[in-house]
């Protein structure tokens, strides 16, 4: 069974989305990885897309389960409900640690020792009063793991994570160029990061998920580099359909696949780089100044440079010269 055993949380604040609600009920989907997610991270002309966004976007498919599970529920006892998967202000995370599905862990992501890290979470906010469950004790005791696998030192203590050091964050939700300081830990991670997730231990006892909609698709697994640097709006949204890729765009999408290049140490993908540096969106133009810079020589790339109109481009090319 992918699913974990349905639960219900009591939550301080759940009426500030719904006055009426009475219980919610916690769900987890297991999409536990076929093999090692870290392994292409070794390969550094192709990038590595996070597990979760490599099927289709779970947003959608764990949707429909729990919408037919909310209609069951209330054909059988009544009342009313709202389903939400990551769409509204809901704290998924705890309340499915009050709930008993698992206890959120050093990386603050949610763990169970039935399916290790690899959950995905819905909840079903009802008017009914249903008994509640009991929460489920930390279990990290002293492991420092997914702490200390972290390429950006995004956890400044345990249980806390600094959003703006994470590259989950950076490749997904910022929507400016990457900081500059953090562009070299990024490594070849092109959308999302799986490192504290991967190396927990309680996952030697996860299996593989097994949700076929939820299934890596073959052209996400470690796609090369230089095939999505080529990617335009049309391109990027037809190979991404269906998945959470999408969501982000081409332009933060090829803005991330830059940053691998600059960071493969292949000098072939240079010319990706090059082509791009005359891109229509500013946020591409930047990062293939920033990858250009890191392949090929300075007086190489002086040859190349443009006086380019936008500040945060003209700004790249002056850091890449200086």
């Amino acid at each position: 069974m992918d699913w974990l055993a349905t639960s219900a949380a009591r939550r301080s604040d759940p009426r500030a989305l719904w006055p009426d609600v009475r219980a919610i009920v916690m769900l987890g989907v297991n999409y536990g990885p076929q093999s090692d997610p870290l392994a292409a991270l070794a390969h550094r002309d192709r990038g590595v897309v996070s597990v979760y966004a490599q099927g289709d976007d779970y947003h959608d498919v764990i949707k429909s389960r729990l919408k037919a599970l909310a209609r069951w529920l209330v054909a059988s006892a009544g009342g009313d409900v709202k389903v939400f998967v990551d769409t509204a202000a809901v704290m998924e995370k705890p309340l499915a640690a009050a709930a008993g599905l698992g206890w959120q862990g050093k990386h603050t992501n949610l763990v169970s020792r039935e399916f290790g890290s690899w959950l995905f979470l819905g909840s079903i906010f009802t008017t009914l009063e249903l008994p509640f469950d009991t929460a489920e004790e930390d279990h990290c005791g002293s492991c420092r793991a997914c702490l200390d696998i972290c390429p950006t030192a995004a956890f400044p203590a345990p249980y806390k994570l600094d959003p703006r050091r994470c590259i989950s964050y950076l490749t997904i939700e910022h929507k400016g160029p990457i900081p500059r300081e953090l562009r070299a830990a990024m490594g070849n991670r092109i959308f999302g990061c799986d490192d504290c997730l991967a190396v927990c231990p309680w996952n030697k006892f996860a299996q593989a998920g097994h949700e076929a909609k939820l299934a890596a698709r073959s052209q996400l697994k470690a796609p090369p580099l230089a095939e999505l640097a080529r990617l335009d709006d049309a391109q990027f949204r037809a190979l991404f359909a269906k998945t959470p890729v999408k969501r982000t765009g081409r332009d933060r999408f090829v803005r991330n696949v830059l940053i691998a290049i600059g960071n493969s140490g292949d000098v072939a993908l240079a010319r990706e780089a090059e082509r791009l540096i005359d891109d229509a969106s500013p946020l591409v133009r930047g990062a293939a100044v920033w990858a250009l810079s890191q392949l090929v020589p300075r007086d190489a790339l002086a040859k190349l440079s443009r006086n380019d109109d936008d500040e945060a481009v003209a700004a790249e090319w002056s850091a890449a010269l200086a």
